[in-house]
């Protein structure tokens, strides 16, 4: 086997319009504070051989303007698509308490034995996404790669590539609006290795 070094930098979109809610697979657009910063999340050094994204439009608007900006290739992932939340998608955390009780306390500190009511179910996301991210890996093995996706599914990946507990990986790190983490994949005759070189939120969330 050729060695092989691909870089994959995972951004979560920036803030959406009508504030903090449980979206999944709500389309909402971003705010303007929400472009400014995932402007703010990349540098003019930044290089990339591809860019990914969701098909939700918090994510995708964003992956549009960079491809056409830096003219590069852009492939629209629906494996990368948020979790769905179900019957909790467009209420706030304080509206699902208000109305579900401890369910959402119980879903944070194990979301894989506390499934939202017609939610996804965690160990689905987890099948969905790891899928998408070998085919990632298979298809631009070699490359760098700019993967503009959402909160739940930077977890999921993080969980795998750090071989954290599935049911650690809503409360094992935060993944604020924005946030910019960086994986390195190496392949070669001995293994595939996985590793976290970077996890960056923006200065106002550190």
């Amino acid at each position: 086997m050729e060695p092989s070094c691909t870089i994959v930098d995972l951004l979560r979109h920036g803030e959406p319009q009508g504030g903090p809610k449980f979206r999944g697979s709500l389309d909402d657009p971003l705010s303007e504070l929400g472009w400014q910063q995932m402007r703010k999340a990349i540098q003019r050094e930044d290089q990339w051989d591809v860019i990914l994204s969701s098909p939700l439009q918090r994510c995708r608007a964003f992956a549009d303007a960079i491809a056409a900006e830096r003219r590069l290739p852009l492939s629209v992932e629906d494996g990368m698509r948020e979790v769905g939340f179900g019957e909790w998608e467009g209420k706030t955390s304080a509206e699902v308490a208000e109305s579900y009780g401890d369910h959402l306390k119980r879903f944070w500190s194990d979301p894989l034995a506390n499934t939202p009511p017609g939610g996804e179910a965690l160990g689905i996301l987890h099948q969905r996404v790891t899928a998408c991210w070998n085919n990632l890996l298979q298809e631009h093995q070699g490359k760098k790669v700019l993967l503009v996706c959402h909160g739940g599914i930077i977890r999921v990946l993080l969980a795998e590539v750090l071989g954290i507990p599935l049911e650690r990986s809503f409360s094992g790190f935060a993944v604020p609006f924005a946030c910019r983490s960086r994986i390195r994949v190496d392949r070669s005759e001995h293994g595939t290795f996985h590793a976290l070189l970077s996890h960056r939120p923006l200065p106002e969330h550190e």
